[in-house]
């Protein structure tokens, strides 16, 4: 309901600081608050890759990079969190300014290159959070890393014994050369050694991958089959694109970097039907991307999608959105 009012004080602000004081405040919240009630019931969980969601609106990754805010973020609605995209070292990302709102069209365009604290400290707050919800851990490589591989096995690992999954994001436009992890070959030894890393005293992980909006239908279906023969236990679907709508209106439409929001969504769209035909049932789907109401999300689940997860949304919705969805799908499947 406030939140009217705040926007045009967050708007005058640079996008990334805004970002931070807003993650600060909810990572204060969560810490001495309470939810605002419950938007969750038996009746809105549902159960994906073995775990128990409380409903089905998760946090995307990008959002709470270093696990600072997860109660705060679970205190909104959401049923999951995902922290990251966490690296085994700390890393300060591309140099700014590498975000922007495209507010004539409903969209953000980031080239923030996995800008993090490192996968140790995120893990350390991750442990004390009381995680009123799923907890998924989005693990990524070092950009001057000499083995990336190794880095996401690594993190994987760290990350297995602290998330409820863990997702391995080789999806990002903004590290030079990650996306050639999407290869079916390196994929597939990626998959390999990260399969290892996930098992140890506390089980065997569920492993997420999350795949990139600019793939086409072969290259999908080649990393559908990788996928499943990898051990993977559900795909998000998808990253941010690197194309550009010819529709976009925005002075910031030509900035490089991944761009998110309402100019995603026919694309999301798409390409959800397009890993759900490839896949055709044998894998879990998450989708993302122009994702800002019950009735779009409502439209995911019926296209193949067991969950969704907000983020560019947030930013022009406000705090509320993700209970307010939660609610809206809660009406529409009654």
């Amino acid at each position: 309901m406030l939140f009217p009012l705040v926007r045009p004080a967050l708007f005058a602000l640079d996008p990334e600081r805004a970002h931070r004081l807003t993650v600060r405040a909810l990572a204060a919240w969560g810490a001495v608050g309470t939810p605002l009630g419950s938007s969750n019931s038996d009746a809105m969980s549902v159960e994906v890759a073995g775990l128990r969601f409380p409903n089905r609106v998760g946090l995307a990754a990008g959002v709470d990079k270093d696990a600072e805010a997860i109660d705060g973020f679970l205190a909104l609605g959401f049923g999951s969190v995902e922290v990251g995209t966490l690296t085994p070292r700390p890393q300060p990302g591309n140099p700014a300014p590498r975000l922007f709102r495209l507010v004539e069209d409903r969209g953000v365009i980031n080239r923030m290159g996995f800008n993090n604290g490192g996968l140790d400290a995120a893990l350390d707050r991750a442990r004390a959070a009381k995680r009123r919800g799923i907890l998924g851990i989005n693990v990524g490589a070092n950009k001057d890393s000499a083995d990336r591989i190794a880095d996401y096995a690594y993190g994987v690992g760290k990350a297995a014994a602290v998330g409820d999954y863990v997702t391995i994001n080789i999806s990002s436009p903004n590290t030079p050369g990650l996306r050639d992890l999407q290869d079916p070959a390196m994929l597939g030894e990626l998959l390999a050694q990260c399969d290892g890393a996930r098992k140890g005293e506390w089980g065997r992980r569920p492993l997420f991958l999350k795949i990139a909006p600019d793939l086409d239908r072969d290259q999908i279906g080649a990393i559908v089959r990788t996928a499943i023969d990898g051990g993977v236990d559900a795909l998000i679907v998808s990253n941010t694109t690197i194309s550009r709508p010819a529709t976009l209106k925005s002075r910031y439409a030509g900035e490089s970097g991944g761009l998110s929001g309402a100019p995603l969504r026919d694309l999301a769209r798409a390409k959800l039907t397009e890993v759900r035909d490839a896949a055709a049932d044998a894998l879990p789907l998450i989708s993302v991307g122009g994702i800002d109401s019950a009735d779009e999300a409502m439209r995911r689940l019926e296209s193949g999608a067991s969950l969704v997860q907000l983020y560019s949304a947030l930013v022009y919705r406000g705090p509320g959105l993700a209970r307010a969805m939660v609610r809206g799908l809660a009406r529409a499947s009654t």
